[in-house]
């Protein structure tokens, strides 16, 4: 059993913008708690957390990484995350494992793209939040102004809890000390703003404040429960390279970020409704994946969770969700970076690993009582390439090896898109999946050719088309093949394909009259127009005729195809085209740019929403098949500031001028194919 109880846990996410340090952050606490016997160093390539080949190349995380640490008695678990906002799906997966979220700033770039991102996603899961300024011996850095801006964007709850001093070689705790000398601010107004966010969780306490009999040690107590609650978001400062700050920041967490009983508590849904998990190590075990990991020497499978309840050992006999089956789950592992320690157990509130068990992202494992506990929402993967392997018989391994990294990534997608006959990867941006393509090249020793995927356009009819006939006739000097039959087609807007059988007698006999919808259905995927499946469309066999020897399933078939090609002509065809919604939030400065540009899409514009900070977001809609680009475009336009989501709205008629020049492509992509 650990040598720690469940009170004595704190569990941090480390979150920000690239570039911030987050990873020296942590190799620094590593070394100075003599976790490491060296200080890990991203730049030089001995980091222990970012410790594959891909990551050392690239010089930046791609994939969360945890470790742990012992300061003061308490067992500190950390989750270094990527930065980058291509990688940000696994930075906010980790926030499913933590009662605080550190958000790590440069002194010298700010508050930048996800920072914003990371500081709203804790917020709005309900997590502590606590800030670190990191890189405080950057040249050239005005941390006034910086504190301005993190107190404008992130709320007057952002106060610093210690300083940098002696031109950024120390601090100065600004909760113990009222006086002192600093290098930006006052020490003492500094501790009246602190103190103050912590006496605001409580009305007695802010009573026995202003009334002068506030007792020593209360403040210290309450101090978890003012940055659980939102009231206090606590700001160090740090040199992470040459570990200046580092001894403070760790007693910051001891002191402000609330353990797995003060924190956020998670709830589990089940068929009789929530019900809020109580953290104690001998309730009933319930936890929860949060990250999958896959050893890139050995292959093996790690599931990382959060124990919520309960005791996990090796012996405990797991279910996942509604799975009746029972998993064993052997060994239990805690992750040191790149290294994997095999411990007793894992109580409430740890984050343990498991290896070898078919769990996925967000699979909650328990003894008794099964449920789901809600993990924060991730953007829908929209950036899209279609793939097709070099080799065509590393097909199969190709579709394999990306299912691996669907489990591993929650903003990573692979299908076969049925509108298109693509194999198709989906993720946040080029390099998201640019990363992924070579760690499959260089993990699985296979490669495969990348274009930009077809647009999914959908055909279907605006009009109708009566008494549609086709006589299918085939003799080849055997048995002949021959049917007749009569169709009309109709819309049906928003409720799919409907057949009906309309027959009166037997001109067509019973055994054949499925063979027609099956024939419409077969070129209803091939499409009429273009290629593109067709969609919402009513279709009724009224009549036609059978030859007693000729006529065969396929024949039907074949004359139903026919016959409902002719149709769909004469019912006023029309090609449909995705429409996605996306949000951009950018500096005001470019608004008019990006708006000009959205117009220059075909965009339209249906909202604009003010932020702090001197940012802005809009709203539009906006064709998919003008957007394939909008990565590079938006990061040209705003310098690197901007960024987007969207997600599918709704499907409407392509404008007929864009119309012809899919019509004209396909037949050109067809005519070339032969």
């Amino acid at each position: 059993m650990p040598n720690y109880g469940t009170a004595d846990i704190r569990n941090i996410a480390l979150v920000g913008h690239g570039g911030a340090g987050k990873t020296s952050l942590a190799e620094a606490i590593l070394h100075t708690t003599g976790a490491t016997s060296r200080l890990g160093s991203v730049p030089d390539k001995t980091s222990h957390l970012d410790y594959t080949d891909e990551e050392k190349e690239r010089a930046c995380s791609i994939d969360s990484s945890l470790c742990h640490v012992s300061h003061g008695g308490k067992e500190i678990n950390i989750i270094d995350t990527p930065g980058a906002p291509d990688f940000v799906g696994q930075a906010i997966a980790s926030l499913a494992a933590v009662e605080t979220a550190v958000c790590v700033i440069p002194a010298s770039a700010g508050i930048e793209v996800n920072t914003r991102r990371m500081m709203e996603k804790s917020a709005e899961f309900g997590l502590g939040r606590m800030i670190v300024i990191n890189k405080i011996d950057a040249e050239n850095i005005n941390l006034a102004e910086l504190l301005e801006q993190i107190t404008e964007t992130f709320g007057n709850a952002c106060q610093p809890l210690n300083l940098p001093t002696g031109g950024g070689k120390g601090v100065i705790n600004c909760f113990e000390s009222e006086d002192g000398e600093s290098d930006v601010g006052s020490v003492a107004d500094a501790h009246t703003a602190v103190v103050e966010g912590i006496v605001g969780v409580d009305d007695a306490l802010m009573e026995k404040y202003f009334g002068g009999e506030l007792a020593e040690g209360e403040l210290a107590a309450a101090a978890a429960r003012a940055v659980a609650s939102g009231d206090l978001v606590p700001i160090l400062f740090t040199d992470s390279r040459n570990e200046i700050g580092i001894t403070e920041l760790l007693d910051a967490l001891l002191l402000c970020a609330p353990n797995p009983e003060q924190g956020l508590r998670r709830s589990l849904t089940t068929d009789e409704g929530d019900q809020v998990i109580e953290p104690k190590a001998d309730g009933p075990l319930i936890g929860q994946v949060f990250k999958i990991s896959g050893d890139p020497k050995s292959h093996i499978k790690y599931s990382v969770l959060r124990v919520h309840s309960g005791t996990l050992t090796h012996d405990t006999s797991l279910l996942s969700g509604d799975d009746r089956k029972g998993l064993r789950p052997g060994q239990l592992h805690k992750f040191q970076g790149g290294e994997h320690k095999e411990v007793e157990a894992g109580i409430a509130g740890d984050i343990i690993a498991l290896a070898k068990l078919d769990l996925h992202i967000g699979s909650v494992v328990h003894t008794g009582t099964p449920g789901t506990i809600a993990m924060p929402k991730y953007p829908t993967p929209m950036f899209a390439l279609a793939v097709e392997p070099k080799s065509r018989n590393d097909a199969d391994k190709v579709s394999g090896a990306l299912h691996r990294f669907t489990e591993e990534d929650p903003c990573f997608r692979a299908e076969h898109d049925p509108a298109t006959r693509e194999l198709v990867i989906r993720g946040v941006g080029d390099l998201h999946l640019r990363s992924i393509l070579s760690r499959m090249q260089r993990y699985f020793k296979m490669e495969v050719d990348t274009k930009p995927p077809r647009i999914p356009y959908r055909e279907t009819i605006m009009g109708s088309a009566k008494e549609i006939e086709y006589t299918h006739k085939k003799q080849s000097g055997g048995s002949g093949q021959f049917a007749r039959v009569i169709i009309n087609i109709e819309p049906n807007p928003g409720k799919g394909y409907v057949f009906e059988d309309l027959v009166h007698g037997r001109n067509v006999e019973p055994e054949f009259r499925p063979s027609v919808d099956k024939g419409i259905q077969a070129q209803m995927a091939d499409g009429v127009l273009a290629g593109y499946p067709v969609v919402d469309i009513k279709a009724q066999l009224i009549d036609g005729k059978t030859h007693p020897v000729d006529s065969k399933d396929i024949a039907f078939q074949a004359a139903a195809r026919e016959a409902f090609k002719i149709a769909v002509d004469k019912a006023k065809p029309a090609l449909l085209e995705p429409i996605v919604d996306i949000e951009v939030t950018i500096p005001v400065a470019n608004m008019g740019d990006i708006q000009s540009d959205m117009a220059s899409r075909r965009g339209r514009v249906q909202g604009q929403d003010m932020l702090a900070g001197g940012m802005t977001t809009i709203q539009a809609q906006v064709p998919l098949a003008e957007i394939a680009d909008y990565n590079s475009r938006l990061s040209s336009i705003t310098g690197g500031q901007g960024s987007y989501t969207m997600e599918l709205s709704h499907y409407e008629q392509v404008p007929s001028n864009v119309k012809q020049q899919i019509i004209d492509a396909a037949k050109k992509a067809k005519e070339e194919s032969r």
